[in-house]
């Protein structure tokens, strides 16, 4: 059974942050590019941020500057910190390999609103 589990989400300001965790079971992380994906109502699922095994990332452009992904092999995780969040960035975020490889998780749910 491969199962990633998504943490972290919840209700935040504009211009707040959350860090969001990505745990892997029955999956190494470490031989997969990574990458965190989200989806909004009415909305197709959109890659955000990606990690290459080697540590080199990729950011799609609506994020880049605020979003920065990581990784820690050894716990088998990654995360997602988001910082100066705007109401466009509310959506289920999502992890998976770069390959979209794994089973889709719950996500977690990220809701920007004052």
């Amino acid at each position: 059974q491969v199962q990633v589990v998504e943490s972290g989400g919840g209700l935040v300001q504009p211009g707040g942050s959350l860090r969001l965790s990505c745990r892997g079971s029955g999956i190494i992380f470490r031989i997969y590019a990574m990458g965190w994906y989200r989806q909004a109502p009415g909305k197709q699922r959109e890659l955000v941020a990606e990690i290459t095994t080697g540590g080199s990332t990729n950011y799609a452009d609506s994020v880049k500057g605020r979003f920065t992904i990581s990784r820690d092999n050894a716990k088998n995780m990654i995360y997602l910190q988001m910082n100066s969040l705007k109401p466009e960035d509310t959506a289920i975020y999502y992890c998976n390999t770069g390959g979209m490889g794994a089973s889709w998780g719950q996500g977690t749910q990220v809701t920007v609103s004052s």
